[in-house]
């Protein structure tokens, strides 16, 4: 990366032709590999700056002597003379190959451990959906669409299906929990809020899904109801009435029969209650509206 940032770079002084000529090409200059390897290392990676910084001569040594029969810094530096890396696809202190070959490790469905490093033991972690030592099986939910010796394609089952030969509903082995197996011997959803009891509590409802279901609270005007909204309750929660179809406010300020009874008070509705209030100039004092007395 180093290189690639430093290509087109130059001694930023403003004038590179008379730069060049006085302090020699930038291409090559001490400037830029200093640029390059201060680049080498993430800045908090301590081992890898402490590496660096201990073997600085060797990489001048290649900058100004080996680079031209060695270009390739990370195979000359690393590999060949510090001895810390090895080439993709070969791991450990003899760089053996992975397995699968270091062409494709793993088959390349996965991560051969020490891939590139001395250490590792060279066992694959499989990506999703492969498994085995070599990571050429499938996992269940995953049916091998093409396999040979040395290459696997493994593809994920229909949703239903808990292990399959294909990829549609009639190719499942087994279904998962929360689908069935129809007339047809495919799986299909299994409905558990079309059944009885509701498996929901009274202030919910059931919601169907592909392999599940969830419930949702009712609305707050609803005792009970069988979807969302207050046109789907199955009855009115307290200070509610049946209104057009659905459950409206009780209005208990508007009712014939006053609901506050004491003196100097007023009613105010609310959202499925009422309050009682004193009226202006009178105080509540032990559930009663007495006169307000002025300060002083």
């Amino acid at each position: 990366q180093g290189f690639e940032r430093t290509a087109k770079q130059n001694f930023g002084g403003g004038n590179t032709a008379w730069e060049e000529r006085k302090l020699s090409k930038y291409e090559t200059s001490e400037i830029r590999l200093m640029e390059i390897v201060e680049g080498l290392c993430e800045s908090s990676s301590f081992e890898c700056n402490h590496m660096v910084e201990e073997h600085e001569e060797q990489l001048e040594t290649w900058w100004f002597k080996r680079k031209t029969k060695h270009p390739d810094l990370h195979k000359w530096f690393c590999i060949e003379t510090i001895k810390v890396c090895c080439p993709k696809g070969t791991f450990g202190r003899d760089c053996n190959s992975c397995v699968g070959g270091s062409e494709r490790p793993c088959h390349g469905n996965g991560v051969c451990d020490g891939d590139g490093t001395r250490g590792g033991d060279g066992k694959c972690s499989c990506n999703h959906g492969y498994t085995g030592e070599f990571c050429l099986d499938c996992t269940d939910g995953h049916f091998s669409a093409a396999r040979n010796d040395t290459f696997s394609l493994c593809t994920e089952c229909h949703t239903s299906c808990k292990t399959c030969t294909g990829a549609t509903n009639q190719d499942c082995h087994e279904c998962k929990e929360g689908w069935r197996e129809d007339d047809q011997e495919a799986c299909v959803d299994v409905d558990e809020c079309s059944g009885e009891p509701s498996p929901c509590r009274e202030d919910q409802y059931c919601l169907n899904a592909d392999g599940s279901y969830s419930c949702r609270a009712c609305d707050n005007v609803c005792s009970g109801c069988t979807g969302a909204g207050a046109d789907r309750c199955q009855s009115c929660a307290g200070g509610y009435h049946r209104s057009e179809g659905t459950c409206a406010d009780v209005d208990e300020c508007s009712q014939s029969d006053p609901v506050c009874t004491e003196d100097n008070q007023k009613c105010i509705n609310t959202h499925g209650s009422y309050m009682c209030v004193c009226t202006g100039g009178y105080e509540e004092k032990d559930g009663k509206c007495v006169h307000t007395v002025p300060p002083g």
